[in-house]
């Protein structure tokens, strides 16, 4: 059957039609699934842009996921993943490619899992039950360490190992349990049990060394989220999953990458611990030495004023000041005697010079009557009266012989 041409070498299509044919036909094909494996995953300002590879074979188709598709997708994707996606083909003429709008996007198998285990997380995170205020401190160091895991697992001997190295004196409660399986939650959840009813274990581990997605599927069962989550001592999750976080590691009080990072986490190191005190009372030794040498300067400092070095020097200078002040006021008392005497001598000779007796050495005298008044006027003294005159010494009785009236 011969190839069927279209145009001619005079009548050839141009680009443009070429571009518009093709992007009529490839419309034309709507949406479909496609299946295939994912070899690129870049994601630029909110959208991907990808590959998907054929799982059997070589062939290779682009693929894209707007921003607002993007939001609307459940579960995390990345390089290696086998997905199927809803695609709408696309051919855009301008650049000459073909491209795939992905419209949905579900791993291979899981899809519906998947949407569950979505659904739960977001409905649990609704309760609170991932809330970073409810999540409980671990101990510094735990008197008893409970360690839920599988028996004889690489997880088991990483934490034992690496927490007797960090402190060889931490001491471990083992309960093993399934790690996979129908067996993973009821056996978990009895270990966690058992733990919680020990009062020595202060702190819990539920180990496992990593494993795919559907061997972790019981580290999300509700039974066993809800029941760490009403655990009263903490709990971490080390189950070393880093692509597909199972809902433990939201619940535990504390994620732990890896069995041997959970070791590191719970244990403290003593060498680091030792050397953390060392430097402590370095730093209390410096500080104190430090304060010593400061005081010691400022009590010399103290000791060295003149009022300490050389005491007596006060009692010198106040010496001085106290002979000063004792001569002025020798000088003041005897100023103020003699000031006292002057006015003592001026009193007794106003008053000698205002006494009767004075005047009775300049020769008067004082004559009374019989009834001892003082005698003033002649006439009021008769013939025969009695007179006492006191003179300047001594006294005389007489008697008025005649009165002269003043003329």
């Amino acid at each position: 059957m011969a190839e069927r041409i279209t145009g001619t070498p005079d009548e050839p299509w141009s680009v443009d039609r070429l571009g518009a044919e093709l992007k009529g036909y490839i419309g034309r094909l709507g949406h479909l699934w496609v299946e295939g494996e994912i070899t690129q995953w870049s994601a630029s300002r909110g959208n991907v842009f990808g590959k998907l590879k054929d799982v059997s074979g070589d062939s290779t188709v682009a693929f894209n996921v707007w921003s607002s598709t993007l939001a609307r997708i459940e579960g995390d994707f990345g390089q290696g993943d086998r997905v199927v996606l809803l695609v709408k083909p696309d051919y855009w003429p301008r650049a000459g490619t073909l491209s795939m709008i992905t419209q949905q996007i579900r791993h291979v198998g899981l899809g519906d899992l998947l949407a569950r285990l979505e659904a739960l997380r977001r409905s649990l995170a609704a309760e609170g039950l991932f809330d970073a205020s409810r999540k409980r401190p671990l101990p510094f160091l735990p008197g008893r360490i409970g360690l839920i895991t599988g028996r004889d697992s690489d997880a088991e001997k990483d934490v034992l190992r690496n927490a007797q190295l960090r402190w060889p004196g931490v001491e471990f409660r083992v309960e093993h349990a399934a790690v996979q399986g129908d067996a993973t939650v009821p056996t978990v959840l009895a270990a966690l049990e058992r733990l919680e009813a020990d009062p020595d274990v202060d702190v819990i581990i539920i180990a496992r060394g990593g494993g795919d997605f559907q061997n972790l599927l019981g580290f999300s069962d509700e039974r066993l989220v809800r029941a760490v989550a009403a655990a009263t001592t903490p709990i971490v999750s080390a189950i070393g999953h880093e692509a597909d976080r199972p809902l433990l590691d939201d619940v535990a009080d504390l994620r732990a990458s890896t069995p041997t990072d959970a070791a590191k986490r719970v244990v403290p190191d003593v060498a680091e611990e030792l050397a953390r005190i060392a430097q402590a009372r370095a730093q209390l030794r410096q500080r104190v030495t430090q304060l010593v040498a400061r005081e010691a300067e400022r009590l010399e400092a103290v000791r060295s004023r003149p009022a300490l070095a050389r005491p007596e020097s006060i009692v010198d200078a106040r010496e001085e000041d106290l002979a000063r002040l004792t001569a002025r006021s020798d000088e003041l008392a005897a100023r103020l005697v003699d000031v006292a005497h002057q006015r003592l001598d001026h009193l007794r000779q106003t008053l000698r010079a205002l006494s009767p007796q004075a005047t009775l050495d300049r020769g008067y005298a004082v004559v009374q009557t019989a009834s001892g008044s003082v005698a003033r006027d002649a006439a009021e003294l008769g013939a025969g009266d009695a007179l006492l005159v006191t003179l300047a010494r001594g006294a005389l009785d007489a008697e008025v012989r005649a009165a002269h009236a003043e003329a």
